[in-house]
């Protein structure tokens, strides 16, 4: 099994860690194309999973071409978004009630860290039925620079009173992990669903399939 290094907190990012964010913006990026009239299933050679908004725009443009109404598919997107989770909820990374209650019975001191908006992250932490997990939340408005610079990881080892250097990092994007190591926490990548290739990562890196290994591992191991 995997090592890693002492540490004394443990950090969480939020979408495609924490809650399986990824399936339901894939799903209204879907519905929003095909009411506009354009086959989402021409994008199926493309890797649209892990894609920050930005990358999807350049998908859209280069399959549909530079007139794609960018604006009529922010609007349809986020309303079907909306209507989905509120139908639906939000579903939670498979090994998050493990690793928590692992967390819970050790006593370890957690937090959330995320590139998103508080108001966002709050909402989304509700559709999962996890409002109440999270005593902790550092957000991108608490900061001046998001991901991948350091500010967000240090504030929230500053907000638990650890030293950045105790902190477990656990990230599922190369930007988290770019971030986790600037603030010079311990990185731990749990990959959403885009496989990552090993020479994008520092021998630094431990790398984990799901959250459940790592529930496991500090289950067994005296901190």
């Amino acid at each position: 099994m995997k090592k890693i290094p002492p540490f004394s907190a443990i950090i969480f990012d939020l979408d495609g860690l924490v809650l399986d964010t990824e399936t339901t913006y894939f799903i209204a990026w879907q519905q929003a194309a095909e009411t506009m009239g354009y086959d989402f299933s021409l994008l199926a050679t493309h890797t649209l999973s892990g894609l920050h908004y930005q990358s999807l725009i350049k998908v859209l443009q280069a399959s549909f071409g530079e007139d794609f109404d960018l604006q009529r598919f922010n609007q349809l997107s986020g309303q079907c978004w909306r209507d989905y989770v509120q139908e639906f909820g939000i579903a939670k990374k498979h090994g998050f009630d493990e690793l928590l209650a692992v967390i819970e019975n050790l006593n370890i001191p957690f937090c959330l860290a995320t590139n998103s908006a508080e108001k966002n992250a709050r909402e989304c932490l509700a559709l999962a039925g996890l409002q109440q997990t999270f005593s902790v939340i550092i957000s991108r408005d608490d900061v001046e620079n998001g991901k991948p610079a350091p500010d967000i990881f240090l504030t929230a080892a500053e907000r638990l009173q650890k030293s950045i250097a105790q902190c477990l990092v656990l990230e599922d994007s190369l930007v988290g992990i770019a971030a986790a190591q600037a603030a010079g926490a311990t990185p731990v990548l749990i990959p959403s669903a885009v496989s990552i290739a090993e020479s994008e990562l520092s021998q630094n890196v431990a790398v984990f399939g799901d959250l459940n290994q790592i529930a496991q591992l500090i289950g067994n191991k005296s901190l």
